[in-house]
């Protein structure tokens, strides 16, 4: 049996602010139940029992929403307790939680220290482009309860990653973002391409990121990134790490990256189980954890083709001289064509992006080679 990867959200898409770009509030839209409230202990245990038992070598945990802590402190200390005792093939167990950081206090800390929770705080960039976007209900701003919480989080040496949507905004000043994170000391980013509303054609809204943009905002930060590389005192950029790997040969641990769709079982609040994060609608749900094995979740993948449908890339993607480490990018931000095929809708920036620094990346691979 394969490691195991999952998803949890266990307060399903309930937040304590809303964030107008949210991709999860535009699917939440578009299925027959938007919100299946906070996952009940039943549920739970049948997660970490199912999941727990039919990995192999390892099983990664993970925990997002809407916004995961508003299921309650006890309902993580459940999910140790359960953790352990259905690791009876004593695997690796890793623990990770996506925040935004509003419930953040001294006891979620303790806890995420105590059981070595490796957590993704939401920040997007600076105090007014963060606050454009990701406000309270009512609209308040959020940046500084943001902020506490990561000096939180420093307090107890829980560690985390900076998980920024790239927007409009983001893009446009990444440089003012770049040295803001440096002088904050976050030395560990992830930068996600933010998504318009599924089944829509892109770039009509405020926050939309336009394939342009996009190209100049990672070539930017590659810029600043590299410039850093040459003192020794660059941050640790997911993107750029995986490009590197591939260099190598390796497989990129992030499945944009890779070109094709893994196998996830991302599981909703009720036991809904889904391929992925971006595909939660009804017409892609794969069973309930609750009455469905995981291997006949396995048969309805295959089934609904959603891997397969990952790999219809038009021949123009497929012959690019970058394909090899581009491998046409998300599936979620590809537009189909009139032959059924694929083509990732950010196609040009990222040409532009690789045009100007894969030169750069091949030199960075070539001098860890030397070393090794």
């Amino acid at each position: 049996m394969p490691p195991m990867s999952v998803l949890i959200k266990p307060a399903s898409g309930s937040c304590n602010m809303k964030c107008e770009y949210c991709f999860y509030c535009d699917e939440q839209n578009k299925r027959a139940v938007a919100s299946f409230g906070i996952m009940n202990e039943h549920t739970l245990r049948n997660v970490m029992r199912k999941t727990i038992l039919h990995a192999d070598g390892m099983c990664s945990i993970a925990f997002q929403g809407g916004e995961p802590t508003l299921a309650g402190i006890g309902f993580f200390h459940k999910v140790i307790e359960y953790g352990k005792y259905f690791n009876r093939k004593h695997i690796r167990i890793e623990y990770a939680l996506q925040t935004n950081g509003l419930n953040i206090n001294d006891e979620w800390c303790r806890f995420f220290k105590e059981n070595n929770f490796l957590i993704g705080l939401s920040v997007d960039g600076t105090q007014d482009i963060h606050d454009k976007y990701r406000h309270t209900g009512s609209g308040k701003p959020t940046f500084e309860m943001v902020q506490k919480a990561a000096e939180m989080l420093d307090k107890y040496k829980v560690d985390y990653n900076i998980l920024t949507v790239v927007h409009k905004e983001v893009a446009d000043r990444i440089d003012e973002i770049y040295r803001f994170y440096k002088n904050k000391g976050w030395h560990y980013q992830q930068y996600i391409a933010c998504l318009d509303p599924l089944f829509e054609s892109p770039g009509k809204y405020g926050y939309s990121l336009l394939p342009a943009d996009y190209g100049k905002f990672l070539i930017k930060l590659f810029d600043l990134w590299f410039s850093d590389l040459q003192i020794n005192r660059q941050p640790y950029i997911r993107q750029f790490e995986n490009y590197i790997a591939i260099l190598f040969g390796r497989m990129a641990e992030a499945c944009d990256q890779r070109g094709i769709c893994g196998i996830q079982y991302v599981i909703e609040a009720d036991g809904s189980v889904y391929p992925c994060d971006f595909y939660m609608l009804d017409e892609y749900k794969l069973g309930n954890i609750n009455n469905t094995a995981i291997s006949a979740m396995d048969e309805k993948r295959k089934e609904i083709k959603f891997i397969e449908e990952s790999l219809k890339l038009t021949a123009d993607c497929k012959l690019c001289e970058f394909y090899g480490i581009c491998k046409g990018g998300c599936q979620r931000t590809r537009l189909k064509t009139g032959d059924a095929l694929y083509k990732n809708y950010l196609c040009e920036g990222y040409k532009e992006f690789f045009k100007e620094c894969l030169p750069r990346m091949i030199q960075i691979a070539d001098r860890i080679r030397k070393v090794n």
